[in-house]
């Protein structure tokens, strides 16, 4: 697993990614929740069920609130980022297809913020405050 992460980022850019993995995962988490609960059905609307197979909603659910876990505590964090920069990408050609990026209402905005987030974090890595640096991990 060290071959993976090569060093991990310290000093104001360690806290900065901190910052900025803990405030995403738990929102992450927040928007999964609900997701997470019900898996394989989240999307199905009362009395018309949703035309996305079952196994990619239980995945978006997984992606949201596990890479946001994941994100949070610095954890497989490559994976994590991976699994929400997929899911934010599925969200923006498919829920928001069509929705301007920034306005009221329904936008893509958050969507592609998230994504943002997931590339820095793929790009970086999650810092030396994280559980990737303590158990894979030496300082760069």
């Amino acid at each position: 697993m060290h071959k993976h992460y090569g060093d991990f980022l310290g000093g104001r850019a360690a806290i900065g990614l901190l910052l900025l993995r803990v405030v995403a995962g738990l929102a992450m988490m927040i928007h999964g929740k609900d997701k997470i609960l019900n898996p394989f059905g989240w999307m199905d609307r009362p009395g018309k069920p949703s035309p996305m197979p079952d196994i990619v909603q239980a995945l978006a659910a997984l992606g949201e609130f596990g890479g946001g876990l994941g994100l949070l505590v610095g954890l497989l964090t490559p994976i994590a980022a991976f699994g929400i920069a997929v899911v934010m990408l599925g969200a923006i050609f498919t829920v928001h297809a069509g929705d301007p990026w920034i306005g009221k209402g329904r936008s893509f905005e958050n969507a592609a913020n998230y994504l943002l987030i997931a590339a820095v974090v793929m790009l970086t890595g999650p810092g030396i405050y994280s559980l990737d640096a303590k158990l894979f991990g030496k300082r760069r």
